[in-house]
C-alpha cells in the first residue's frame, strides 16, 4: 500500500489537489433494494465497470477545521492564491460531462461566476469568467492519443479509485446499509483503517448498482460522527452528453491565452525533489528535503493565516490531514496528527 498511499497524500495535502476533487451529495432517504453482495462482489463490480460516458450534477462540501479567509483585493498572485483556497474550504457546484478520457467537460459554477475546463481531444479549453480569461492548449500527439491528461480525475469515481487502489490488510472493508444516490440505487463500501495513528476514521463509497461507478465518496475524520469531506453526484445520468457540449468558443471580448507543448517535451532531471517515506499504510508520511518550501512560503499572509507556529516550523492541522513546513524549508505532510509529523522531522 505504501506506494499507492504515497500517490494519493499529495491530493489531499496540497490545496489545489484537494480543491480539484472535492465534490458532494447529500444522503438521500430510503434504503435501496439491490441484490445482496458481499463487499468483494461490489469491488469487483467497481473493477469491472465499462461506462465511460456519464454527466450529472456534482456539489461540494467540506468541514476541515480551517478558518474562513477574508477576500483579497491585492495582487493577482494573491487573489489566485485565494481563489485556490476558497475551493477547498468553501460549497461549489459542478456539471460534469464525460464521453470516455478524451471527451471531458466540468463546469464549475460559482454564485456570480463560471470556471470551465475542457477537453476535445487535441484541444484543452480552461476558461475563467472572473475577468474574461481563457488558455487554450494543444495536445502534442503523443498525448491526444491518450487518457492524459484525464479531466475526469475532478469526479467522484476517480477520488473513489484513489482510496480503492489502496485496500490493503491495513484496512477493513465492509459493506453498509444500501443508500440511493442522485435517484439510484447503491451500495455502501466502507473502509475502515485499523490503525489509530491516523487522522481518517472511514472512507464511505456509494456505488451505483447498475453500472458499478462511484457515486458518492464520504471521509470522516477518527471520532467524528459527519463527514469532514464529501464528494458525489446530485443528479446522475449514463447516457452520453451531445457533442456539442464540448464544442468550446470563448465569448467576445475573452483574453485568449494559446499554448502549445512542444511534442518532444519530458520533465527535467533533478527539477523536483525526490520525497522520502515513513511509516505504513494509513499513517504514512510523505516528506521532501530541505529547501523544498521556500522562505517566501511562511512569508504569506494567507499561509500565516492558516498555519500555526510550532516546534521546529509551522503546521497546517486540518480534520483529516496535516502538513509541517520546518525551519529549514522541508515539507512533511500524512492524514496523522501534527506531532507525528514533528517526530518524524526530528
Amino acid at each position: 500500500m505504501k506506494h499507492r498511499w504515497v500517490r494519493w497524500l499529495p491530493a489531499v495535502a496540497v490545496p489545489a489537489a484537494i480543491a480539484a476533487g472535492a465534490i458532494v451529495a447529500p444522503l438521500a432517504a430510503g434504503a435501496a433494494d439491490l441484490p445482496e453482495k458481499t463487499p468483494a462482489d461490489v469491488l469487483k463490480l467497481v473493477a469491472a465497470s465499462d461506462t465511460r460516458a456519464f454527466s450529472g450534477t456534482v456539489e461540494q462540501s467540506s468541514d476541515l477545521g480551517l478558518p474562513s479567509l477574508p477576500k483579497t483585493s491585492g495582487s493577482s498572485e494573491d487573489s489566485s492564491a485565494a481563489s485556490t483556497l476558497e475551493l477547498l474550504m468553501g460549497d461549489h457546484t459542478a456539471k460534469v460531462y464525460v464521453d470516455g478520457p478524451k471527451k471531458v467537460r466540468v463546469q464549475l459554477l460559482d454564485q456570480l461566476a463560471e470556471r470551465d475546463a475542457i477537453r476535445n481531444g487535441s484541444d484543452v479549453w480552461l476558461y475563467d469568467s472572473t475577468g474574461e480569461k481563457a488558455t487554450h492548449v494543444t495536445l502534442p500527439a503523443r498525448d491526444a492519443s491518450t487518457a492524459r491528461p484525464d479531466a475526469t480525475a475532478t469526479t467522484p469515481s476517480a477520488l473513489a479509485q484513489r482510496f480503492l487502489a489502496a485496500v490493503d490488510p491495513s484496512t477493513s472493508v465492509t459493506l453498509g446499509a444500501n443508500t440511493n444516490v442522485a435517484g439510484r440505487d447503491a451500495y455502501e463500501l466502507v473502509l475502515t483503517p485499523k490503525t489509530a495513528a491516523t487522522l481518517v476514521g472511514s472512507v464511505s463509497i456509494a456505488v451505483d448498482g447498475t453500472t458499478g461507478i462511484p457515486l458518492r465518496v464520504q471521509v470522516t475524520a477518527r471520532g467524528a460522527s459527519d463527514p469532514s469531506f464529501q464528494a458525489g453526484f446530485t443528479s446522475f445520468s449514463d447516457q452520453a452528453p451531445a457533442s456539442s457540449v464540448f464544442a468550446f468558443t470563448p465569448p467576445k471580448g475573452a483574453t485568449v491565452t494559446e499554448q502549445t507543448p512542444k511534442a518532444d517535451a519530458r520533465p527535467e532531471k533533478g527539477t523536483h525533489p525526490k520525497p522520502a517515506v515513513t511509516g505504513e499504510g494509513w499513517a504514512t508520511i510523505v516528506s521532501l528535503p530541505a529547501g523544498s518550501a521556500p522562505a517566501s512560503l511562511t512569508a504569506d499572509p494567507l499561509v500565516a493565516r492558516l498555519t500555526q507556529p510550532v516546534d521546529g516550523g509551522r503546521a497546517l492541522s486540518t480534520s483529516l490531514v496535516s502538513v509541517l513546513v520546518t525551519a529549514d524549508g522541508r515539507v512533511l505532510a500524512g492524514a496523522v496528527p501534527v506531532s507525528a509529523l514533528q517526530s518524524a522531522a526530528r
